[in-house]
């Protein structure tokens, strides 16, 4: 009775890693293959340029562009700059 009961135990642990590993390798695979697009969601980045300028900057092009928050005076208007590497 207690190798049969040995045996059954064993088992079960055996069984229980097994499947624990099969989860995490499927975990890990997904979280690999989605790592890759994380890059191409994120194209544009906000950057404050200081308390009155904001700039959005295209990642991709190296393109941006300028506006100018109002404290008392200046254009309200986006203004697109080109890309340095051109």
């Amino acid at each position: 009775m207690k190798i049969h009961s040995s045996i059954i135990i064993g088992l079960s642990i055996i069984i229980g890693f097994t499947i624990l590993g099969i989860f995490l390798m499927v975990t890990v695979d997904k979280f690999i293959t989605n790592k890759g697009n994380v890059n191409n969601e994120y194209k544009y980045e906000l950057v404050p340029a200081n308390e009155n300028n904001m700039i959005i900057f295209d990642r991709k092009t190296g393109e941006y562009w300028t506006k100018f928050i109002p404290s008392e005076e200046g254009s309200t208007n986006w203004e697109k700059g080109d890309s340095p590497l051109d």
